[in-house]
């Protein structure tokens, strides 16, 4: 036994060296999907960083105009589903899912490239990204069949309050269980796609990422598994947590068993480590069941899972209202069970654009 743990320690810190230069230090997320049978399919991340994001959660109806808030070449559409969103700042979409099923999630990535000049008619703010896919797309496949015909041009701004550029990458995620990460590498538009792809976190970049799974698929999880905070090591638990559940069980032990995984993969509250900023308190976390159309908030800081549900909400263009569930700060307000009665009409927020000087470069 004492060879077997010394052979894979070895294993494993021989592995780390092999990564070292690609662990950034970055604010830690990380999304699992589930795969059941009779159709339960099960989207999960949790949303871990260092400072207060002033996150609400917002309604918004089909048909309103948008624009991608870069100028001139900025994109414009008016929004074809509806959705529920989780903000950041009242400036960005970070989460959310549509009216059909089809869930947006970003998470940060510290090796991110983004142009600084916006393409022709196809450029937008890093803060509506995940908004423009949820505005436009009902499944995965439609979504990647458009950005390879059209590939956008997402241009980043700083974090707000903080002088760092926001670097991130988009998960998608849909009733079908399939899967796509989308990144930004030395300004190019990266795709992966595939149903197997239910797990992403942040550093390093997806390909190597998938790396990391296979490494941690030969090792075996109930042999060992890595026990740290840091991206890697999330990755190997929620890749083999997420795969060990039965696939076999009623809505609502579903529901319960992805939470399972997803606080398990989460840093415990006020937990910060100076030598490793990247080590960041999880904040809140959020589920959607595609199955029976949940969406489900958790905060950090309140005993209580409450939820959305998305068929009892009006998305019509005709009689939608955009609305708004206020979350207080730190999401401390206290919420239980279905909150769809307590979201108010609202003013939508504004999401952050660059401005004309910040274009001019």
């Amino acid at each position: 036994m004492k060879l077997f743990k010394l052979r894979h320690l070895k294993l494993y810190s021989s592995f780390l060296a092999t990564l070292v230069c690609f662990i950034a230090t970055s604010d830690a997320c990380t999304r699992i999907v589930f795969l059941g049978e009779n159709q339960q399919i099960i989207t999960a991340r949790s949303m871990d960083w260092k400072d207060e994001i002033d996150t609400n959660l917002w309604i918004f109806p089909r048909g309103i105009e948008r624009n991608g808030l870069v100028g001139e070449q900025s994109i414009s559409w008016q929004s074809k589903y509806g959705s529920v969103i989780a903000s950041s700042y009242d400036v960005a979409t970070t989460d959310g899912v549509n009216e059909k099923g089809l869930v947006a999630n970003l998470l940060w990535l510290a090796e991110s490239e983004y142009s600084t000049k916006p393409a022709s008619g196809h450029a937008l703010s890093i803060s509506i990204w995940a908004q423009f896919m949820l505005d436009n797309f009902a499944t995965v496949a439609e979504a990647v069949t458009y950005l390879q015909q059209h590939p956008l041009t997402v241009m980043t701004d700083n974090v707000p309050g903080q002088s760092r550029l926001a670097t991130l990458h988009l998960s998608l995620s849909d009733n079908t269980g399939d899967s796509a990460i989308i990144e930004y590498i030395n300004g190019d538009q990266v795709i992966h796609h595939n149903r197997q792809y239910q797990v992403m976190t942040n550093s390093p970049t997806y390909d190597k990422q998938l790396e990391m799974e296979k490494y941690w698929q030969d090792i075996g999880g109930l042999a060992f598994l890595p026990g740290t905070n840091r991206a890697a090591d999330r990755f190997a638990r929620a890749s083999f947590y997420i795969n060990s559940l039965p696939k076999q069980i009623d809505d609502n032990t579903a529901v319960a068993s992805v939470f399972s995984v997803i606080r398990n993969i989460s840093v415990p509250y006020g937990l910060t480590t100076e030598a490793s900023p990247e080590i960041s308190s999880t904040r809140w976390r959020t589920l959607y069941d595609h199955k029976r159309r949940l969406y489900f908030f958790e905060s950090a800081l309140t005993p209580n899972v409450f939820w959305t549900n998305l068929n009892q909400i009006d998305f019509s263009k005709e009689t939608g209202t955009v609305k708004t569930l206020k979350l207080g700060q730190g999401q401390r307000n206290i919420f239980s069970g279905n909150v769809n009665s307590q979201y108010k009409a609202s003013e939508p927020f504004k999401f952050q654009g660059l401005t004309a000087k910040q274009l001019s470069y």
